[in-house]
């Protein structure tokens, strides 16, 4: 177990994360029962948190979170998110003490262990949105509260009201971009949980060149516009994220390790994170992911990973 931050809870060494559970956008959708199992086989394997968001199949995911942790609540720390007016349900600080309303009655508790602000919100001064968040904390209603997709002058701009207990920013082999950031927030104190360390299934050997996904798949490029389909999947990007993905499965024949749990133990390895979040679906991915959090890189290993780096795609630089 690992702090979050300087005064956050402790939190195991991997995260589950519950975006492909909300459903929507992922293909074909397992039963209910499936993602609820998948969720009890990462308590089973040690994971003690979970990392959901309003947004999430439209409220979905926070629901099938609820129904799982329904008489396991106490062995389970629960993340979620607000998202600005929009998608979400708003950064004004009425919207922010509704949207928490919300995910407490979906998610089936009556308090949230860490409450996030999804993305930043221009038009709402982010004064009044993080005093919102300080002030449900100093209610009980929340007991930690974070960011995501923040960069460095927006963390400092919450800092001065009220401490940022943790930031989740993108962070893989396939995107190190934020690296700079992430060490930042560890000096700082602030807990740092990255998503999407998979880089989406491309380090988790599950997508070749073959792989074709599904109509109703956000990795196929047509059912939304999405950042992440233009860095990863777009076009002459694809190809770029398979040659990572390429080297790092010749690494893990070498080593016994599996792609997902080398991508994971060298996310874990970089200064400033805490706990990276892994998205599944999945019972027995959850417990092979887990499996990273006893891995230990040697150097030799970790500076062969690093030269990964080198084949994926470039896309703009981060905050």
């Amino acid at each position: 177990m690992l702090r979050l931050g300087s005064s956050g809870p402790e939190v195991s060494v991997i995260g589950f994360g519950a975006w492909e559970a909300g459903g929507k956008g992922w293909g074909k959708n397992p039963p209910d029962e499936e993602v609820i199992s998948a969720i009890h086989a990462a308590i089973d394997a040690g994971v003690n948190w979970i990392d959901t968001a309003e947004i999430y199949g439209g409220g979905a995911s926070e629901k099938l979170v609820g129904r799982a942790l329904d008489r396991r609540r106490s062995e389970m720390l629960i993340a979620t998110k607000v998202a600005p007016r929009g998608d979400g349900t708003g950064f004004r600080a009425k919207d922010v003490r509704r949207a928490v309303e919300g995910s407490l009655h979906r998610l089936r508790t009556d308090y949230i262990d860490l409450y996030q602000l999804h993305w930043p919100d221009a038009g709402v001064p982010i004064e009044e949105t993080w005093t919102a968040m300080a002030e449900l904390a100093d209610r009980g209603v929340v007991r930690s509260i974070g960011v995501s997709n923040f960069g460095r002058r927006l963390i400092e701009s919450c800092e001065r009201i009220r401490h940022v207990d943790s930031s989740q920013p993108h962070f893989s082999l396939l995107h190190p971009k934020n690296r700079d950031l992430i060490r930042w927030c560890g000096e700082r104190g602030i807990g740092v949980v990255p998503y999407s360390p998979l880089g989406c299934g491309l380090l988790s050997g599950a997508i070749t060149a073959e792989t074709k996904f599904a109509r109703n798949d956000w990795r196929n490029g047509t059912l939304w516009e999405s950042e992440l389909y233009d860095q990863f999947f777009a076009p002459g990007r694809i190809e770029q994220s398979l040659s990572v993905a390429k080297g790092l499965r010749a690494i893990a024949a070498r080593t016994g390790a599996t792609m997902s749990q080398l991508a994971l133990a060298w996310n874990l390895a970089q200064p400033g994170v805490t706990s990276p979040i892994a998205g599944t679906r999945n019972a027995d991915h959850i417990r092979e992911d887990a499996g990273a959090a006893d891995l230990v890189l040697d150097d030799e290993t970790l500076s062969e990973i690093e030269n990964l780096i080198e084949l994926a795609p470039k896309g703009d630089e981060a905050d």
